[in-house]
């Protein structure tokens, strides 16, 4: 395993798991590749970002937001909050949504550079915002992209806040803004209250490779947009790619981020060679990621040994500097005719496919309790229940038990509860793809 990164960079490994070896004929591979960045320089808002971050709050403000008015008045402290919390020569800007979007702060369609001065000028700016219109989130983004295209930091990053449902744009018009995003910036995504929807909330975030939430009390939104932003200004390196080498004959199945979050990269596979493809990771701080990669390899007989395929952790070229390869590693196929080997699990893979069938299980069953399937929506989520007590996934679990009384969670039998809070269904449906990693021994 080597190392490429420069010293005054967060360093990058990549670990892969798996079991190599398969019976004679064997094909599919599977091996959990785990990439961690570590030794990245501490970050505290006195800490000058020189330029490297832009950051573009949007915040709800269409009708809804003064219904009850604790809504509007905690967006307007969060976002104060976020303000304080970015680090001096961060570029920043406020944009208030409704069925348009408006610059609150700077305006003129330009960035501000966090320092005293513009942090007090944007706080005293958010005293004005108000409550009044539709929501058409598309229009706030495409304001946030062209803002952000506008800056040459290299990471450009978006938190979004919303109340209720994309009324008044058609959904093809919120997918082909995020298509064009995509890539451009990452962003976060909140819905505040019980009001919206949770599909469109969790598919901003996935589209553009960042966390989703919700937060159903206002009076909280202060402490998460203070989380939020803490963890943006944590981000060191940008656009980094996970990217695939398979020689021939080798055929990629799929790519998945599975810790901490379940999300499935292998459509957004971009060819960068005869044989090799990128797959999007966002930005990165100190951290740790962990990816499924299934491969289909031509059957072999016992004793064959091949390269199934190896996986480069790439920084694109910017700025001037080449692309860079920050860390890599392989997944191998052997051939055996001993049983015992062949058909053992790596924990790591049993894990992650678990928890992917969970996150999967979770937003089925509550699917078919919205249609009224109640054999169907039993089924579902208490196999999510045995699932959550197997893996140790005690978050989820505790989640799960707002929705069904469990009877036994180690055989996954469950009674639908009769009457189930929105908050809590938008809760665990929001948080389903959220994971838990591999307990250490």
């Amino acid at each position: 395993m080597a190392n490429f990164a420069k010293p005054s960079a967060p360093r990058f490994s990549v670990d892969v798991y798996q079991n190599e070896f398969l019976p004679e004929g064997g094909r599919d591979v599977h091996a959990i590749v785990t990439v961690t960045a570590t030794g990245g320089g501490s970050v505290t808002r006195g800490t000058p970002a020189d330029g490297t971050a832009a950051v573009v709050i949007m915040v709800d403000c269409s009708g809804s937001m003064e219904y009850p008015a604790e809504k509007m008045r905690g967006a307007r402290e969060a976002t104060a909050a976020a303000v304080d919390t970015l680090r001096d020569g961060t570029a920043f800007a406020v944009i208030a949504g409704t069925h348009v979007a408006k610059e609150v702060y700077p305006g003129l369609g330009r960035l501000a550079v966090a320092g005293p001065a513009t942090r007090a000028e944007a706080k005293e700016a958010l005293r004005g915002l108000s409550a009044g219109g539709g929501t058409a989130i598309g229009t706030w983004l495409r304001l946030a992209d062209g803002l952000l295209r506008g800056t040459t930091a290299a990471i450009r990053h978006g938190i979004l806040l919303t109340d209720g449902r994309n009324e008044h744009e058609e959904p093809a018009v919120l997918r082909a803004t995020l298509d064009a995003c995509a890539g451009r910036f990452t962003c976060d995504a909140r819905g505040v209250g019980t009001d919206w929807e949770v599909k469109e909330v969790t598919g901003i975030a996935s589209a553009l490779l960042g966390s989703a939430d919700i937060v159903a009390d206002p009076a909280h939104l202060t402490e998460d947009f203070t989380r939020m932003m803490e963890q943006v200004m944590g981000k060191e390196v940008a656009d980094v790619s996970l990217r695939l080498w398979t020689p021939v004959g080798v055929e990629i199945q799929y790519v998945k981020q599975v810790a901490p979050t379940v999300q499935d990269l292998t459509d957004r596979r971009t060819d960068t060679g005869p044989r090799a493809g990128d797959y999007p990771t966002g930005s990165w701080g100190d951290e740790s990621r962990e990816y499924h990669v299934c491969v289909r390899v031509p059957g072999a007989a016992v004793g064959q040994e091949m390269l199934a395929s190896r996986a480069t952790l790439v920084r694109p070229a910017t700025g001037g500097e080449p692309e860079a390869v920050l860390a890599q590693g392989l997944v191998r196929a052997v051939w055996t005719n001993d049983v015992a080997a062949s058909t053992a699990i790596n924990p790591q893979v049993a894990h992650y496919t678990g928890q992917a069938e969970l996150a999967q299980a979770i937003q089925q069953g509550l699917e078919a309790r919205k249609l009224g399937d109640v054999d169907g929506a039993t089924a579902k989520l208490g196999r999510a229940v045995q699932l959550a007590s197997v893996s140790g996934n005690a978050d989820t679990a505790r989640l799960l038990s707002k929705v069904v009384d469990v009877v036994d969670a180690v055989a996954g039998t469950v009674r639908l509860k009769a009457k189930v809070a929105d908050a809590d269904e938008m809760t665990l449906e929001t948080r389903s793809t959220q994971t838990v990693r591999v307990k250490k021994f």
